[in-house]
């Protein structure tokens, strides 16, 4: 009896220690599930979060198609054009330049009234004033209605070209902010190439219709800006400037993939809001600037101006008379091979976008500037070796494609997403058209004497300059531009902050964080040595 007793507490203590192990076991069961579950809402919360800051970046950018849709449909235009309306070459040079030029109206506008009304009413607005200078010069019976509505439409093209890209800096996280941000430079590529397309497409119709046509289709585009306006949220850091703190952490929730982050980001763009909150007018402290801000429009506007000045506008819109100088007359053929410059400019900038968060942005614009020096130097060099040649019209086709891929794979979406990124919160929509002011100016420059020029020194000549002033961008690149990979629009503000080379130490935020941690340990250390004196 005692056995069978002394039997069953054993049995007992057996089965306790059996439940508590499973219980431990359970435990640690539900444990492993929540990690599991975390992981997976965690990385559902990234592909949601990734979609969306996509979403609004594409959206953002096709105001920027209508700008490459104009440059790449008017170099075949034209030809019909000057057929049509009997146009002269001062006249078709002020043609294609003029919108260059007027864009700088609608730069400086947008960055004053992007600051006012919100950046996506902003393109909105854009859109509109795009859309009624399209319809004034696909109706246009002369040269003079025509080029009134080239002005409308390079304002509008002005307005929104330069609102995208401060829009998408400040809607991105910091990790993935420069591929982003070169998204317009994707789409002026993709406007360029079907410009290109468009030409080829309806050349064989009537030269009175076939140009109207041609400019008609740029309207399309604009019509989905109207319903991107209506899909993509506010900037959170124009939110911030309006004292809409609420909505914008909303926004920064929906835009980063982790809560503490976008806790972070808004910490930093309130701090940087309330040290932008000073009496002194944007546009009085950017034409009478400290030297970090006189350093942050060295850098914008020199970058802006090299983007133009080494003559990339030039080989866009003029490239029918570079292969018509190179010996290649048929009006087909013509346009035929602009389509593959336009397939090469849009197919190399994909390679900008897949590594410029992963080997910076300086990397980039040496490859791309050096390789461009070569292409120019090489052109001058074929136009004037082997002219009206079957030889130098395949040569110069490759050298031209090289060009534009080359000026695709850096300095061309890499421009604009420094000049978006360098700027301080206060400065940041004026700066950026006061640098576009610059590009356009150089753009219009190019555009109104190329033709000129070619005739005056030859064609060679003139790409040989070209590719000296590239060769003066890489010693610019070398010596003036700071690399803004992996660092937040804040840290980037403090990296101009520093008096020392940036070649030789550029902040990284731990940098910044044992910065500021020296400085603590000194100044207790004083405190320290003043309390025992």
């Amino acid at each position: 009896m005692g056995v069978q007793e002394s039997g069953s507490v054993e049995d007992l203590g057996t089965k306790n220690k059996y439940r508590r192990m499973d219980s431990e076991l359970t435990d640690d069961g539900d444990d492993d599930l929540e990690v599991v579950q975390y992981k997976q809402t965690q990385h559902e919360r990234s592909k949601r979060t990734r979609k969306y800051v996509f979403a609004c970046a594409v959206f953002a950018s096709l105001n920027n198609v209508l700008l490459g849709y104009d440059v790449g449909v008017m170099s075949g235009a034209i030809i019909f054009i000057q057929e049509d309306l009997k146009i002269t070459e001062f006249q078709q040079e002020f043609l294609i330049g003029s919108l260059s030029v007027i864009s700088i109206l609608g730069s400086l506008a947008g960055g004053r009234v992007s600051d006012a009304v919100g950046r996506k009413w902003s393109m909105g607005l854009a859109a509109i004033i795009f859309q009624i200078g399209a319809a004034i010069m696909t109706l246009a019976p002369n040269f003079e209605f025509l080029l009134i509505g080239r002005l409308l439409a390079g304002v509008g093209i002005g307005f929104g070209v330069m609102v995208a890209p401060v829009y998408i800096a400040e809607i991105s996280p910091t990790v993935s902010r420069g591929t982003f941000t070169s998204f317009p430079e994707i789409f002026i590529n993709l406007g360029i190439l079907l410009g290109y397309v468009s030409n080829y497409a309806f050349s064989g119709l009537s030269s009175h219709t076939n140009w109207r046509i041609m400019l008609a289709v740029g309207i399309l585009p604009s019509v989905f800006i109207a319903f991107a306006i209506f899909v993509i949220p506010e900037s959170p850091r124009w939110l911030v400037m309006q004292n809409r703190v609420d909505e914008a952490r909303l926004v920064l929730m929906n835009t980063n993939e982790v809560s503490s982050e976008a806790e972070e980001r808004l910490s930093e763009i309130l701090a940087s809001a309330e040290s932008g909150n000073r009496d002194t007018a944007v546009w009085r402290e950017l034409l009478n600037p400290t030297p970090v801000v006189r350093r942050m429009l060295v850098v914008g506007i020199g970058i802006q101006s090299f983007q133009q000045i080494t003559g990339i506008d030039a080989t866009v819109y003029y490239s029918p008379e570079i292969l018509q100088t190179a010996g290649l007359e048929n009006k087909s053929r013509l346009l035929a091979a602009t389509v593959a410059v336009g397939i090469s400019k849009t197919a190399f900038i994909m390679i900008a976008i897949l590594v410029i968060d992963k080997i910076g942005r300086k990397p980039l614009l040496y490859a791309s500037t050096i390789g461009i020096t070569f292409c120019l130097c090489g052109l001058g060099l074929t136009l004037w070796l082997f002219e009206k040649d079957s030889v130098g019209v395949a040569l110069v086709i490759l050298l031209v494609c090289g060009n534009v891929a080359f000026f695709s794979v850096g300095i061309g979406p890499i421009c604009g997403v420094l000049t978006s990124e360098i700027f301080p919160l206060r400065l940041r929509a004026q700066a950026f058209a006061l640098g576009f002011v610059e590009n356009r100016v150089c753009s219009g420059i190019v555009a109104m004497s190329f033709l000129t020029v070619s005739r005056a020194i030859s064609m060679s000549v003139t790409f040989f300059i070209f590719g000296i002033v590239s060769a003066l961008s890489v010693v610019f690149i070398y010596k003036i531009v700071p690399e803004t990979k992996g660092k937040s629009l804040e840290q980037i503000e403090l990296l101009f902050r520093r008096e020392h080379d940036w070649q030789e130490e550029e902040v990284e935020l731990s940098d910044t964080q044992k910065l500021v941690q020296d400085h603590e340990n000194s100044t207790f250390g004083l405190r320290s040595c003043t309390n025992s004196t």
